[in-house]
C-alpha cells in the first residue's frame, strides 16, 4: 500500500534552481510506488501570515488555505525542499508552513536542501530541523544536501557529474528512512490516539 507524501517547495525566484531537486525527489519517491503531491508555495501564493488556518471560523478560511489544510491533514509524511538565503531558510516556504499547526502533527518530515555553492544549504537545513520539530513533526535524521545544484542536476532534474552520482547514492537511504518513519507513525496513530 502506498503512502501519501507531500513535497513542499518554497522558492519565489524567477530562475528557480531548486525545482530540479524537488522534481528529483518526487520522481524518486514515485519510482518506489509512493503517492506524491507537489506543493509549490509560489503557485499557491498565500499572503504573508496574518491569520493561521485555525483562527478562521469553520468554513470561512480562504479557498487556497482550506484546500492546503486538507492536503496536509491527508498526508502520511512531508519532504521540505529548501534553499538557503543568507544563512537562513526561504521566506516563501516558511510563510506557507506557518499558516498551519495541528495539521502537521504526528507525521514525519524530511529535509532536502540545496544552494548554488558547495555548502548545499546546510545552514537552512539545520534551521528547519528545529522549526519543524516545534510544529509537531518528527524530523528524520537522514537529509540530502545538494550543491552546487547546477552542477548536480540538469534542467530536466537528471543527475549529472560527480554531484549527481553522490545524490543517486544518497537517495535510497534517505527514502528508506522516511518510509520507515511514515510506517511507524501510521502504526502508532492507528494504535493510540495522540496525547492532545
Amino acid at each position: 500500500m502506498s503512502n501519501r507524501i507531500l513535497v513542499l517547495y518554497g522558492s519565489y525566484r524567477s530562475d528557480r534552481m531548486g525545482i530540479r531537486l524537488a522534481n528529483f525527489v518526487i520522481n524518486g519517491l514515485r519510482g518506489r510506488g509512493e503517492e506524491v503531491e507537489f506543493i509549490d508555495a509560489k503557485a499557491i501564493g498565500l499572503p504573508m501570515l496574518d491569520r493561521m488556518y485555525k483562527e478562521y471560523a469553520k468554513g470561512t478560511a480562504p479557498e487556497a488555505l482550506e484546500k492546503l489544510a486538507g492536503q496536509i491533514r491527508g498526508a502520511d509524511g512531508f519532504v521540505f525542499v529548501t534553499g538557503e538565503y543568507n544563512w537562513g531558510i526561504q521566506p516563501g516556504l516558511k510563510n506557507l508552513t506557518d499558516h498551519f499547526l495541528e495539521e502537521w502533527f504526528w507525521r514525519p518530515a524530511a529535509i532536502v536542501s540545496y544552494s548554488a555553492g558547495r555548502l548545499s544549504g546546510a545552514r537552512a537545513s539545520t534551521a528547519w530541523h528545529g522549526t519543524l520539530s516545534e510544529m509537531g513533526m518528527v524530523v528524520i535524521s537522514s537529509t540530502i544536501g545538494v550543491g552546487p545544484i547546477a552542477q548536480t542536476l540538469s534542467a530536466e532534474s537528471e543527475p549529472i557529474g560527480e554531484g549527481g552520482k553522490a545524490l543517486e547514492r544518497a537517495f535510497p537511504r534517505f527514502a528508506d528512512d522516511l518510509l520507515w518513519w511514515i510506517e511507524a507513525a501510521k502504526a502508532q496513530r492507528a494504535r493510540k490516539a495522540p496525547p492532545y
